[in-house]
């Protein structure tokens, strides 16, 4: 015998008039369209590449205040590292140059940032630079060292050594990042190396997204990553 399926949102569908007319039955029904709500919120849609990196040599660029850098010297290598193995990863057909090989460029080059940018796709010998300029990074709200509020904002560029004039950006996007994703939480809840690395891998994975297909929240104010 061939068993009936009823999905849930059906099944709601079904019962909520029902409920409506027996004792305790609003309560129950405002539970279940609660339930549907939250499932609703919790819902992601398949978003396409803002840019299409497909077939190109690229390298991945990373530059950042040098007050930020005084207290978070790593941050340069971080980024540039976990946005080029996204890339690599999740975009096909691209070519990627290594991060070593561009944080090696970037020491020997310490007037980079002052250079035309065709002249700084010339020299890494790449179709495509992607510019990830940092204007913001934090952990704590300004002036309160006891709680943890994460922040990581750049500007996400694209060059193109082949574009009609290769010195002008031909793309730019603002990608910012906040972690934790709920507030109040403390300096007894988490580390700083805690934040850190979620804060870091938040924004990795935005600027990524900007070049390939991808899963994204439907109601980005309302999505609970924990309960993914």
């Amino acid at each position: 015998m061939r068993r009936r399926v009823v999905r849930p949102k059906l099944l709601a569908l079904l019962v909520l008039p029902l409920l409506a007319g027996v004792p305790g039955g609003c309560a129950v029904a405002q539970l279940v369209g609660g339930m549907m709500q939250n499932a609703e919120y919790q819902k992601q849609v398949q978003t396409p590449a803002r840019y299409d990196l497909e077939g190109y040599t690229i390298a991945v660029l990373v530059d950042a205040d040098l007050g930020v850098l005084s207290m978070y010297p790593r941050l340069i290598e971080q980024v540039t590292s976990g946005v080029t193995l996204r890339i690599a990863r999740d975009v096909p057909g691209v070519v990627v140059t290594h991060p070593s090989r561009v944080l090696d460029w970037q020491w020997k080059t310490p007037q980079w940032n002052a250079m035309p940018y065709g002249k700084i796709a010339e020299q890494l010998n790449v179709d495509r630079v992607i510019l990830v300029d940092v204007y913001e990074y934090r952990l704590h709200p300004p002036g309160d060292r006891w709680l943890w509020e994460g922040v990581c904002a750049a500007n996400v560029s694209v060059i193109e050594r082949d574009a009609f004039d290769p010195d002008m950006i031909v793309d730019t996007y603002d990608v910012t990042s906040n972690f934790p994703t709920v507030s109040y939480v403390d300096r007894s809840s988490a580390s700083a190396g805690q934040i850190e690395t979620g804060l870091l891998s938040e924004f990795i994975k935005r600027t990524a997204w900007l070049f390939h297909e991808h899963l994204e929240p439907k109601y980005p104010d309302k999505f609970r990553p924990e309960a993914a």
